[in-house]
């Protein structure tokens, strides 16, 4: 055997060995001896611990050559529940989801960011138990909690860092004041992050790099390299929409800079600009709004807005070469106009080898990719290895 051979560790404890189920898909005791090369006797006393936690279930049985046959098990993800909120400068969307983001009950509302971190997340907490209720569960299921903030946020504090959009939340400890309400773990991240994980998770996962561009009151994007979520060195990675643009002049941006891209291609921005140009708008919602009814000013606006953005993401695509783009966020839903800028220009001005297989489509995820993050971030902390072997010693 050559000696420079590297294998893959077998899994040693019952949190390595519960990662094989997360599947979900069936397997006996035999199977797992056989993956973990551990003793059928050890194997035996791990699954009936994840049996009593209720994390794993009993799933019928194996097909038998003769004999018995033998018991399988699989992850149980509607053992418990996760608490996800995706929360904007203008809007709130949570949802109660299983462990593996399924779903069970969600809450829309519109909101206002500025009225700060107390009252914000006041009501998130207190409408999540709601939702915990209507999902027919028990606060007890509640395990953990995941949050989008629509600003920079560092990761491992969950504090935001000056967030442009959020006044009154510098520094604010969000993670101690949800843990007043819901007394679980909660973990933090920025809105973008949370919305390119959840739409790498649910309907790109077999995508290893992935850009996701929300393009709404503000522009940010969520950077997926290797399959995992790249933050940077303080968390500030992604943020696009203050990239100076060419020839953006002195348009002035809430970073205090001018010329960003936010300044120019943003909802903020492009109400602001059919306004001017006769065309009353005060939000993207309106220039969505104005776009399907066939406004021909609103239309040249957004795809001019795509052109922009374009402009900034073909800077991107050389230095990610990402497989596939992704926009999303509130100005997305203007439909083709707004992609029809994107990759006229990306296409135009990125190498032919970083384009060849590239695609740049809408959000698939109907405006869940950040409860659908939100919840996926929750979830992994769980059921980490390490949170395993804490929860089943």
């Amino acid at each position: 055997m050559d000696a420079l051979t590297k294998f893959a560790p077998r899994p040693s404890g019952v949190g390595e060995m519960f990662q094989l189920l997360r599947d979900g898909r069936p397997r006996t005791r035999a199977d797992l001896a056989q993956v973990t090369g551990q003793a059928r006797s050890t194997i035996a006393a791990r699954v009936d611990l994840l049996l009593a936690s209720g994390l794993v279930a009993p799933a019928g049985e194996a097909s038998s050559t003769g004999g018995r046959p033998p018991a399988t098990f699989a992850f149980a993800p509607s053992a418990k529940l996760v608490l996800a909120v995706d929360l904007g400068a203008t809007h709130a969307r949570l949802a109660v989801t299983d462990l593996a983001s399924t779903v069970l009950a969600e809450h829309h509302e519109e909101i206002s960011i500025a009225a700060g971190p107390e009252a914000v997340l006041d009501r998130a907490a207190g409408l999540g138990l709601k939702l915990v209720e209507q999902a027919g569960r028990s606060s007890k299921d509640l395990v953990s909690v995941g949050v989008g903030l629509p600003g920079p946020v560092d990761h491992d504090s969950g504090r935001p860092m000056n967030p442009p959009i959020m006044p009154g939340w510098d520094g604010a400890d969000v993670v101690t004041h949800l843990q007043g309400r819901l007394p679980v773990p909660v973990l933090v991240d920025n809105d973008v992050n949370i919305m390119a994980l959840g739409e790498h998770r649910s309907q790109f996962p077999d995508v290893d790099h992935l850009l996701f561009v929300k393009v709404a009151t503000g522009i940010g994007a969520g950077v997926i390299s290797d399959g995992e979520i790249r933050r940077g060195a303080q968390g500030a990675a992604g943020d696009l929409g203050h990239i100076a643009v060419a020839g953006g002049g002195d348009a002035p941006c809430r970073c205090g800079n001018t010329g960003c891209l936010e300044a120019l291609a943003s909802g903020r921005a492009l109400a602001d600009a059919l306004t001017s140009h006769g065309t009353p708008a005060r939000s993207s919602a309106d220039v969505v709004r104005l776009v399907r009814a066939g406004d021909v000013t609103a239309s040249h606006v957004v795809r001019e807005a795509g052109r922009t953005i374009g402009s900034v993401l073909a800077t991107c695509v050389s230095m990610l070469n990402p497989s596939v783009i992704v926009i999303g966020g509130n100005l997305a839903e203007a439909g083709e106009h707004l992609l029809a800028g994107i990759r006229e220009v990306v296409y135009r001005r990125s190498l032919p080898l970083a384009t060849q297989h590239l695609r740049i489509v809408g959000s698939r995820t109907r405006g869940r990719a950040g409860v659908l993050g939100a919840s996926a971030m929750a979830a992994e902390h769980v059921l980490s290895p390490a949170a395993i072997e804490a929860l089943i010693p």
